[in-house]
């Protein structure tokens, strides 16, 4: 049926679900199959996607890892339990509802990192709905917007920001201090399309739930604590893939034991597996043989605002073509070292205008991931056209904080 705001329809067997992330089963086996090309003709030297694999071989474990942990934990129904406290501390009102998973979301984004509030936070999300008895596509759409808007603060709430903090030597608390007015313009500016957009539609009260007791304490009390050691982790700079890996390894230790129908080879996510590993093959390609003379006539050289400009909006188009990572590498390439605003305006375009394509950042892969398991089909022509409109607003608002 639809939901009741509109933009999303859930099938309790997700068949559609399925049908559509079919299509994205063949994007994913067609760029690898293309990268593979590329390496097999010499068009990228096999010296170059070595490196390219021992770069990313980190990232792709942890995709992994923290995808099953996500799945179990979700079973677990400490999605379920979190849930039902936000949902309740709402109090019946859909705006102060509203403002608790902005604020929920955007906390989770700064501290832990988008990557974790899309697995994380998105079943969270979704429950929240359900136990609500509102739509799922406001709290959804919250998560996957949040998941890339809010992740300008800190160097640890994007893997770009690291490499942004790296080639202009700031430290944490100075990276936060010089990104604060564009981190505010950005939320402010999202807040106000997510209630224009989807929030708005959602009736205006709504009956708190009864607080939700696990089937099996016994798992519920081993992804709980799973899922604190992964915060704990990364709050600490153990590195994403060992962490995640100890955390998941953990979890299915216990559903060994006590659960082990809920163990199959369905948990492990192929498909973003193959269509990061493909997308960087390509990109590195496209690099060599021409995309970085195309970067460096968009972004040009200017340390000023002409130059921070170029470098925001051709950073955010390349984003929604390909991804945000190779997008941000891509252009930092090409911009002078001394240009320190120009990289961090080229920061902002890669983190706050992948809201348009699927694919523009693996926050928004990992979010259809978690939609995807729990069922939602999402109507990309609704997706598309609001993330569009909101992806230009808010990054208009952050470059021009920026320039003050």
């Amino acid at each position: 049926m639809d939901d009741p705001a509109g933009g999303v329809a859930e099938d309790e067997g997700a068949t559609r679900g399925a049908r559509w992330l079919s299509g994205l089963d063949w994007l994913a086996i067609v760029l690898l199959a293309a990268g593979l090309v590329f390496v097999a003709t010499g068009l990228l030297p096999r010296a170059d996607a070595a490196d390219t694999v021992r770069r990313i071989a980190p990232l792709l474990v942890f995709l992994g890892a923290v995808i099953i942990l996500a799945e179990l934990t979700a079973k677990a129904e400490v999605f379920d339990v979190i849930a039902t406290r936000v949902t309740i501390a709402g109090g019946g009102r859909n705006g102060r509802l509203f403002f608790l998973c902005v604020a929920f979301a955007t906390l989770n984004t700064v501290f832990l990192n988008l990557d974790t509030t899309a697995v994380l936070l998105t079943p969270v999300m979704l429950a929240t709905a359900g136990r609500a008895g509102v739509g799922r596509l406001p709290l959804a759409m919250t998560t996957v917007w949040l998941a890339n808007t809010a992740s300008l603060l800190l160097p640890v709430s994007n893997l770009t920001n690291l490499l942004a903090a790296d080639r202009v030597a700031l430290s944490p608390l100075e990276f936060a201090a010089r990104m604060a007015l564009p981190q505010a313009a950005a939320l402010i500016v999202v807040a106000v399309c997510l209630w224009v957009f989807y929030w708005r539609a959602n009736p205006p009260a709504y009956v708190p739930p009864r607080p939700h007791v696990p089937a099996d304490r016994r798992l519920f009390r081993v992804a709980a604590a799973a899922c604190l050691v992964f915060i704990a982790g990364i709050l600490v700079g153990v590195p994403l893939w060992a962490v995640s890996v100890v955390c998941a390894l953990g979890l299915v230790i216990a559903y060994a034991v006590w659960d082990r129908q809920h163990l199959r080879w369905s948990l492990l996510p192929w498909r973003l597996i193959v269509f990061v590993t493909g997308l960087f093959f390509v990109v590195d390609t496209i690099s060599r043989h021409g995309l970085d003379k195309v970067m460096a006539y968009f972004i040009g050289t200017d340390p000023g605002a002409e130059g921070m400009w170029r470098a925001a909006t051709t950073g955010g188009v390349l984003a929604n073509i390909v991804n945000n990572l190779p997008a941000y590498k891509a252009g930092e390439s090409v911009i002078p070292l001394a240009n320190h605003d120009q990289v961090l305006a080229l920061l902002i375009g890669t983190n706050v205008g992948p809201l348009i394509t699927p694919w523009a950042s693996l926050a928004t892969l990992l979010w259809l991931e978690r939609c995807r398991a729990a069922g939602v089909e999402i109507k990309w022509g609704r997706f598309l056209l609001t993330g569009a409109i909101t992806a230009a607003a808010v990054l208009a608002a952050s470059v021009f904080a920026l320039t003050l």
